[in-house]
């Protein structure tokens, strides 16, 4: 049972639900909109500096499109378009756009107007902002027609309250003592803290025990072991 208990669990699958949102309630509260094509653009941009959370709501789209049944297509790399432009589905979502290759450009370049045509919805995401992204004029054009968003990273400022807000979420409490401590010893990235909240209830809930500064420092020196 200890080894249950404290075990690493994996991420929980990226979802709305365990996204801590910070500056980015606007993009948060647009994206079902967005998936359910009612927002009244054909794309979407997502661009933002590395563990800002890019990722995470694009596969947080895809899952809101599953519950929805939307049929939606999700591409890892841009890559994969080469061959595939057509898409053919309501919702196709490409992470990584910033590293599309001349032909990749050109496929998503193709894809775009098809998605346009039929009421179709595209969501991408880059490390860049849309100016400087390194694609073709008339694709970069496509993509300043729609929605562009900069998906912001959790300031300092911001961690503690989006914590409370996720604990509540997920119905624990999560006190002061317990997230400064997280915050000075444990990995501050958005990627990290969603795993560790998520786990530590899972831990608390597992041994019958309220989440304290006690489970949390035996959790964390099971997992760093």
């Amino acid at each position: 049972m200890e080894q249950l208990i404290f075990e690493l669990a994996p991420a929980e699958p990226p979802r709305l639900s365990n996204f801590l949102s910070g500056r980015n309630a606007e993009l948060v509260a647009l994206l079902p909109r967005f998936v359910a094509g009612d927002a009244g653009e054909t794309g979407l941009l997502l661009w933002g500096a590395a563990g800002a959370g890019k990722t995470h709501l694009l596969q947080a789209a895809i899952a809101l499109a599953q519950q929805q049944g939307i049929v939606a297509r999700w591409v890892a790399d841009p890559g994969e378009l080469a061959s595939t432009a057509d898409g053919a589905v309501p919702l196709v979502v490409i992470d990584r756009i910033d590293t599309a290759d001349a032909d990749t450009a050109a496929a998503i370049f193709t894809l775009y107007n098809a998605q346009k045509q039929r009421g179709g919805r595209l969501i991408a995401a880059s490390r860049t902002p849309l100016a400087a992204l390194p694609l073709r004029e008339d694709l970069r054009t496509r993509l300043g027609w729609g929605l562009v968003y900069e998906v912001l990273p959790l300031s300092d400022n911001d961690k503690p309250a989006a914590m409370v807000a996720f604990a509540e979420q997920r119905g624990f409490h999560l006190s002061a003592d317990v997230i400064d401590y997280l915050l000075h010893h444990g990995r501050r990235d958005l990627p990290s803290l969603l795993a560790t909240l998520a786990a530590l209830d899972r831990a608390s809930l597992a041994s019958k025990r309220t989440i304290t500064v006690p489970l949390l420092k035996a959790w964390l020196k099971r997992a760093d072991a």
